[in-house]
């Protein structure tokens, strides 16, 4: 729990960073350099695979993944200059939730009435989060929304490439076509960055390669069901950032809201522990 929890950390100061550089450039030029730049830091990573393992037989549905994960980035670094960042951390819990959602929808998996309750919990969630009626629903909170179920359809996808593609193929294929396809966007709102936003986009590059490393640690030695409790840190540590360096105070809405959703993608994941158990005995 220890890797998630320090995961949590990584990530928080990584938005942190990404709101900063955001009030200077442009969001999609900021997530463009991003993974333009994490593409350099894992390069060293992607030279020592295989040539097998980029024979994919399956290249267009990378395409598509890699079209709609970027969707979901521009979406998500669009909110961070928009919204205070545990807002942005809290409706992102909900990703989960809409995973479970198109896994009964696209990939034919049984979701019985427990799990079905546990999704509409989770959204009840992102809607005390935002209270639609009750508040103006700021863009950056819309556009969250959009970005949590493409980034659950990202994951489906993986789960149904990794049936004959390796892992490393699926990070060094997402990592290209998002890349490419967030570049096509920023050329048209395009300035050349500081030496100084040069050096904080390097920074986030570097701290993102590092946070996904600590997240895939943790699930090597922990269940994941376990481990969803684990990622309410990263509300607290965003929230903690936000109000140390940006002076936002996390609404009690938003405490609850996150609670909830928390709640919901724990009980997902231990049902889905569950199921697999009783498949494999």
């Amino acid at each position: 729990m220890l890797w998630m929890a320090v995961a949590g950390l990584i990530f928080a100061s990584f938005m942190a960073i990404v709101r900063h550089v955001g009030s200077t450039l442009d969001p999609i030029q900021v997530a463009f350099l991003r993974y333009g730049l994490g593409l350099v830091f894992m390069l060293p990573f992607f030279l020592r695979l295989n040539i097998a393992d980029f024979q994919s037989a399956r290249f267009g549905l990378h395409a598509i993944r890699g079209v709609l994960h970027a969707g979901g980035v521009m979406c998500w670094f669009y909110a961070m200059s928009r919204i205070p960042i545990a807002e942005v951390t809290a409706i992102g819990f909900t990703a989960p939730v809409f995973a479970t959602i198109g896994a009964a929808l696209f990939l034919g998996e049984k979701v019985r009435l427990r799990r079905i309750l546990a999704v509409l919990i989770g959204l009840l969630g992102a809607l005390i989060i935002i209270r639609p009626g009750i508040v103006a629903i700021e863009l950056g909170a819309l556009l969250m929304l959009i970005a949590a179920p493409l980034f659950a359809i990202s994951d489906l996808m993986s789960k149904v490439l990794t049936r004959k593609e390796t892992g490393p193929a699926l990070v060094a294929y997402l990592s290209v076509f998002v890349t490419l396809t967030i570049m096509i966007p920023a050329l048209f709102v395009w300035r050349e960055p500081s030496l100084e936003e040069w050096l904080w986009m390097g920074l986030t590059a570097g701290l993102a390669t590092l946070g996904h490393l600590c997240m895939v640690q943790g699930f090597k030695i922990a269940e994941v069901s376990a481990l969803q409790p684990v990622k309410f840190l990263q509300l607290f540590w965003a929230a903690l950032i936000g109000f140390l360096i940006f002076a936002e105070v996390p609404e009690i809405w938003t405490w609850i809201g996150s609670t909830v959703i928390v709640g919901s993608t724990t009980y997902i994941a231990h049902r889905e522990r569950k199921a697999r158990t009783k498949n494999q005995s």
